[in-house]
């Protein structure tokens, strides 16, 4: 097709959007704002629904629409027309670009703006009538007041009651190299690669948090509620996950007050959603662990054996380095060995500052931290087998705590280990917290 021949189609089409506009099919209209493959096209009919039928639902819903284009000139097309015609319907919309207009009319340093910065921050203004910060939170107030009514009326209270206070305020997080070094003297020839954790202070507002990691009799109350709904899944959830445990039916595994494994990220993000609550960042679950005078183990700064189920415990063999240690989980199979994890509640006198229990050992315990960013985990997976984001670092969740499997150098408050967010292994766990 010819540059010409390209050019008589789009103007055929705008021709045609602005005879449907004659007609008053604004469902019509409202289509091809949205999906005709030709942008110029997609921004005409948002002008034509903005004159013409600026005070119609369906028209103000496409031209909020419109503002996410993925060609600039259409969104910027879209802005500019909510902010003419005062299109509140495309609020969070803008905000969604910009920010706050209470916050943006207040003197601040920002980085440089563009063309969608400018637009959107003249089109919320508009829509709001109003430059003063002050009466602009207050209007944003006013707006929202009624999202945030159906929100509260969404929010799950919290269904269970075993749980710890952890106050906010500050706390020594991470370790210094003196530190790391200590431990090593303690146990020899194991070392680790646990310098990713550097020492420094971090403030947190006080939570709640399980006193014990999830049982599998809290777990199968969370299946049989879950299991006809798609209400408490993560939205980047692998199409058609069941979130029963790998490992449910195992005898090893699966006794009531032991905590459930065999789950992945998305397990422990629904049950936790579910229970009203959410997984703890690792900064929340090393708080919760050592509080806030920076000890090497829930219980001191002294490794004891009694505190804690470690690879010596549960197999009945302490490895003396890393070659032992290899050999030893080499040796293990379905039978072997026995009783690997311990109960919930086992083992009261390793409990944390707060009163938690088993916060190392046993089994590893999930966050919400991604491994590689220290963000909070955001992945945008679904539809992909894990062999495609095997290697890619979003894909990839904080461990804390140690497990079964681990020698004592890997049961320090500060140690940070990893894995796939899909992965299903025998050694992990979580609990949750909870808002204060």
């Amino acid at each position: 097709m010819t540059s010409h021949q390209h050019e008589v189609q789009v103007g055929e089409a705008i021709s045609s959007a602005e005879k449907l506009a004659d007609e008053g099919r604004i469902a019509d209209i409202c289509e091809l704002a949205r999906e005709h493959r030709e942008w110029r096209v997609r921004a005409a009919c948002i002008v034509l629904l903005g004159e013409r039928f600026s005070d119609d639902k369906d028209a103000k819903e496409a031209i909020a629409y419109g503002t996410h284009d993925p060609v600039d000139q259409v969104a910027f097309t879209a802005i500019r027309t909510a902010g003419e015609k005062r299109v509140d319907t495309a609020i969070r919309d803008l905000i969604g670009i910009s920010g706050w207009p209470s916050k943006l009319t207040r003197d601040h340093t920002s980085k440089p703006v563009g063309f969608g910065a400018a637009y959107t921050k003249h089109a919320l203004l508009s829509i709001f009538g109003s430059d003063d910060p002050d009466t602009l939170r207050r209007l944003e107030d006013e707006h929202f007041a009624g999202l945030r009514e159906q929100v509260a009326a969404r929010k799950r209270q919290r269904n269970h009651e075993d749980v710890v206070l952890v106050p906010g305020g500050p706390f020594i997080a991470g370790a210094s190299q003196q530190q790391i070094q200590a431990v090593y003297e303690q146990f020899g020839s194991f070392k680790m690669n646990d310098q990713d954790n550097r020492l420094r202070v971090v403030e947190l507002p006080s939570y709640h948090i399980d006193r014990l990691a999830v049982t599998n009799r809290r777990y199968a109350e969370f299946l049989a509620d879950a299991r006809d709904t798609a209400e408490f899944d993560h939205r980047d959830q692998p199409i058609g996950h069941d979130h029963t445990p790998a490992h449910w039916h195992d005898p090893r595994f699966n006794h009531p007050d032991q905590p459930v494994v065999g789950v992945d990220w998305y397990d422990a993000w629904a049950f936790a959603t579910w229970a009203g609550g959410r997984l703890p960042t690792e900064d929340e679950w090393e708080k919760a662990a050592r509080g806030t005078d920076g000890r090497v183990f829930p219980w001191g700064n002294e490794w004891n054996s009694e505190c804690a189920n470690d690879v010596s415990r549960s197999f009945g063999v302490s490895p003396q380095n890393r070659d032992e240690l290899e050999a030893l989980l080499l040796s293990a199979h379905s039978e072997y060995p026995k009783t690997p994890v311990l109960p919930a509640d086992a083992l009261p006198e390793g409990a944390s500052p707060y009163g938690a229990l088993n916060m190392v050992g046993n089994v590893w315990e999930m966050t919400s931290t991604n491994f590689y960013t220290k963000e909070e985990m955001d992945p945008f997976l679904k539809g992909r087998k894990p062999v495609e984001f095997m290697n890619r670092k979003e894909a990839f969740f904080v461990l804390r705590g140690g497990t079964w499997t681990s020698p004592p150098v890997c049961m320090t408050t500060y140690y940070r280990g990893k894995d796939l967010i899909t992965d299903r292994h025998n050694e992990i766990t979580f609990r949750c917290v909870y808002p204060a």
